[in-house]
């Protein structure tokens, strides 16, 4: 509520100016819950890698992340990988195509691809029944890929 923003005394005051928490993932990193509401902006100049997120055994509902592409057609592959096939994603790309969608179908992996455009993102959260849900949104066909 606006009053709320102006409001010195109310508990949303200044909410809406913080800044992200923001990291920049060049390698393989395996996430754990304290990563939960960061923005991983995701480059991968050195080569290929992996980003594994929690566990589910080890994870929490709630837990959430975003990871962004940080350069124009990245150099190599960057996979985030859940271990098994537990991740529901929605995803749009330019040709307005929802290819990628899993459609009922889970997924262990989702690939930010060789032909990704600098600002493509994934948006992850780990839901009420022990799986990973979110969007993707790609500025090219196929910049995002699941397996």
């Amino acid at each position: 509520m606006r009053s709320d923003v102006l409001n010195e005394n109310s508990s949303s005051y200044g909410k809406q100016y913080q800044l992200e928490n923001v990291e920049l993932v060049s390698a393989a990193k395996t996430l754990s819950l304290s990563d939960s509401g960061k923005t991983f902006m995701v480059e991968s100049s050195g080569g290929a890698f992996t980003i594994t997120l929690p566990p589910a055994t080890q994870n929490q509902p709630g837990w959430n992340a975003k990871f962004i592409v940080q350069e124009e057609t990245p150099t190599a592959d960057i996979t985030i990988a859940a271990g098994s096939a537990i991740i529901s994603i929605v995803s749009k790309d330019a040709g307005n195509d929802a290819a990628v969608s899993t459609a009922g179908t889970q997924v262990s992996n989702i690939i930010l691809d060789t032909t990704a455009q600098k600002g493509d993102v994934v948006e992850l959260m780990y839901d009420l029944e022990g799986e990973y849900v979110g969007t993707a949104f790609s500025g090219i066909d196929n910049g995002i890929q699941t397996s």
